[in-house]
Parts: C-alpha cells; structure tokens; sequence
C-alpha cells in the first residue's frame, strides 16, 4: 500500500494541502502535513538503518530500556486496612487511565500517609501506564486534580535526563501494545494479565533525536485534537436529538395539550394505537453467516453493522427491526431497494400510507428501544417475539405531522452519520500516521506542515 493510499499525502513539485485531496475531511484540523518526496518517488532523506531486536530503525535513533529514560514507580495497595484513615486523598485507578486521556469523572478515595504521599505525588508530565486490565495503556498527568495519588495497578513514569519527550512516549507505547503488538509475551499471562515493574523496565523502546520526537508529538497531537473534537459534536448531537424527540413525542409540533396514556403522556391529536394495525412484519429467511466480503446488496442482521450479500429476497422499502440480541441491544434501520435480512431480522412494511410515513416508524421504534428491552424475553439471549411487537402500543401524530417530525430528525441523524464518517477518516489517518511516524518510515521533518482554512464543522 503506498503513502498516498493510506492518507499521507506525496508531494513532489505539485503541493497538497489536504489529507486524501479532501479539505472536508480535515475535521477540525487547522494545519494539514504533507510529504517531500524526489523525483525518484523516495523520501527525500536517505540514511543508514541500525537492526534491533524491535525492526530495523535509523541510526540517530536510539533503542533502549524504558528505565534508561524513566524513573518507574508503581502506586499504593488497595484494599479495607489500607482505605481507613484520617488522610483521605483521591486517587487514580486503571479505569482512569486511557489511551491519551484521563477520565477524571470517577476518582476513588483512600488514607495515604504524609510519607506515601510525599512519594507517590504526581508531577505534570508524569506518565500513568496500566498493570493490569488492558496493560501498556497510558496517559499523560497534567496536575488536573490537586493532591491526586495512584494505586498500585499504575506504573507512574517519570522523565529522567530529557531523553525522551513525556507525550512522544505516550504515543510509541500505543503504537507498541496496541497498533504493533511489540510486546506480545512481554507481560505476565496468568489468569489476570499484568505488566510488572520489571517487566515494564526492560521494554525496549525506539527514540529518535529530541527535536523530532517533540514534532512527532505534536503531528499526532493535532490529528488527536480533530478526533477529540469530532467526538465532541457526535455526542452533542445525540444529547439535542434525544432532547428533540422527547419534546416532539409529548408536546407535538406546536406545544399542543397533553393526554395520559398506558404509555405516558402524549399530544392531545394524537392516536394511540397496537403496531400491529399499523405494519406487517416478515422475517428473512437466511443463516446470519451467508454474508459475503464484496457483495451486492445489503444483508441486515441482528448486528449493528449492515453486511453484503449476492442476491437479493426483497424489493421495497422497509424498516429492519432486529429480533434477538444478547444484551438485548436491538437495531433500527430503514431502507428502500433491493435487499435481504437473516431469518431473525424483521422486516417491517406499512400497511397504509396515509396513516405513518416510513421516516416517522424508524424514528417512533428507536424511540421505543428502551421498551423493547424492557419486554423482551430470553435469558442468555433476548428475543423479540412476533406477539410482543403486534401488541405494542405506540403513539402516531396525524399524517402531516408525522412526516415533518421523521424528516426533522432524520437530518440529524444523517448530521451524526456525517460526523462519524469524519471520525473514522482521522481515526484511521492517525493509526496510518502512528505506524509511519514510530517505525520512521516517515520521518516527522519531511511532513511539512501546511496552513489550511479552519474545517471545524459546525
């Protein structure tokens, strides 16, 4: 796969200042980087490669011990004896510690003595790596909790002689556990895989000069910063929309009265009727592993994800309902073409037009979601049975107002849908450009970067 392929732009005399040639996709990135490449279609910069027991790196790359460029400190104990006591501190658990972030929301608490405390304080721009649960994975401390301590499933990190930049090596050990898999066998595997402070001390890691680990930082930083951001706007939008749909669904389009029903309360115009009178339902008739990689037409399963197939058993539009989940997480999913479904996915057709508008039906059963789980039946797998759909009592508003109220929040999802599509676009870009940067074969001074116009989407 080449450079350009996998979304790191070659330059050459022609200069790009987008990622994959689509400004759009930057989403939220001020400066975009692109690549000097020669005449040849080589990187500009030639060099010697040294081999190590990691891959074969540049010669001013240095491969060393993580304890040759950190002092390494694991956290205190916890447990009944250890949490009593007059010294009540927060501290920081693995289920704090993220790839690149920390989820501060949830801090426990326990008794640290002045001298535990003392020694286990956290300074800004110590690293917080996992020993235990999804081991290796780190996160940069930025004193964002006063008095904040750890415990002893965190290795705390401390920079030692400025060998190596804090937030670069962030970014090679998710590169190494996650991306790479470098130190697959490197932990303890017991039944609880853990990553002990020796063990932790003698991974090997690959350092380019200061300088570029600081650029490489800051490359995949601003690739981070986008993705955060587009997180952001997906999960606002998702608030507004349920914010929306509650106020449609009880109030109506013009803050109507209100009338109790069996299933809360509902506008005053609106009928409240068993979906059964309003839709048929059929089934598939296919095994959920008759999906094919490259296939023509779109197999719906129980899954979230749509699957592929090569022939086709229905014709028309249709809302996807599916009918057994294990945590009985059921999908909705409308469609209109050419189409098949597996043998426990619903398929759902209006009876009459005049009375629902297909937009309106997707919107009212992922409204009713919550209440299918509550009803479905099943133990190690919940079902939906024909009968508890038949008789589901839903609320339908008259027929014009049901169509504007699915037009109105199916442009918010398709306001979602184009937000996630952005995700996943830098999402990849940065897995693209971890694995270029951290085995140099892109070396962080030959993407220039470039100033762009804002993308930030509103």
């Amino acid at each position: 796969m080449s450079i350009l392929e996998k979304g790191i732009v070659p330059t050459g005399r022609v200069r790009h200042s987008e990622f994959n040639g689509c400004s759009e996709n930057n989403g939220g990135l001020e400066n975009t980087f692109s690549v000097e490449i020669d005449s040849e279609g080589a990187s500009s910069l030639s060099e010697d490669l040294q081999q190590s027991e990691i891959g074969k790196y540049p010669s001013d790359w240095e491969v060393g011990r993580v304890d040759s460029a950190f002092d390494i400190q694991q956290g205190k104990q916890v447990s009944k004896r250890n949490r009593d006591g007059e010294h009540q501190r927060p501290f920081l658990r693995t289920k704090n510690v993220f790839w690149n972030r920390l989820e501060l929301t949830d801090l426990d608490q326990m008794h640290f003595s002045e001298a535990e405390q003392s020694r286990l304080k956290l300074r800004a721009n110590d690293l917080l790596v996992c020993e235990g649960g999804a081991i290796g994975r780190t996160a940069l401390w930025n004193n964002e909790v006063e008095g904040c301590l750890y415990q002893n499933h965190l290795h705390r990190l401390r920079a030692k002689d400025k060998k190596a930049d804090p937030q670069f090596v962030v970014y090679w050990l998710w590169y190494a556990f996650d991306v790479a898999k470098l130190y697959i066998g490197r932990g303890n595997v017991t039944t609880i895989p853990n990553l002990s402070q020796s063990k932790l001390a003698e991974l090997p890691m690959a350092l380019p000069p200061l300088p570029e680990q600081k650029k490489i930082a800051h490359i995949l930083s601003t690739v981070q910063r986008a993705i955060e951001a587009q997180e952001r706007i997906i999960q606002t939008t998702i608030e507004l929309k349920k914010a929306l749909m509650h106020k449609l669904f009880t109030e109506g389009l013009r803050n109507e009265p209100q009338k109790r029903t069996e299933i809360g309360p509902v506008p005053e115009s609106w009928d409240v009727v068993e979906l059964g009178k309003l839709v048929n339902f059929m089934t598939g008739k296919l095994n959920s592993n008759a999906a094919v990689k490259d296939g023509t037409y779109p197999f719906f399963t129980c899954s979230q994800e749509t699957f592929w197939i090569d022939h086709y058993a229905f014709d028309t539009e249709a809302i996807l309902l599916s009918g057994n989940n294990a945590q009985a997480i059921y999908s909705v999913k409308h469609y209109e073409g050419k189409f098949n479904a597996y043998q426990r996915t619903y398929v759902i057709t209006i009876k009459g037009i005049d009375r629902i508008s297909y937009l309106f039906l997707s919107q009212m059963l992922t409204r009713s979601l919550e209440r299918l789980r509550t009803i479905s039946i099943g133990s190690s797998t919940k079902y939906l049975t024909l009968g508890l759909l038949t008789n589901l009592v839903v609320a339908i508003p008259p027929y014009g107002d049901g169509i504007v109220i699915g037009e109105w929040l199916n442009k918010v999802d398709e306001k979602i849908k184009e937000h996630e599509s952005k995700l996943k676009t830098l999402q990849n870009l940065f897995r693209t450009l971890l694995h270029e940067l951290m085995t140099a074969k892109t070396r962080a001074s030959a993407l220039k970067p470039e100033k762009a116009p804002n993308e930030y989407p509103n």
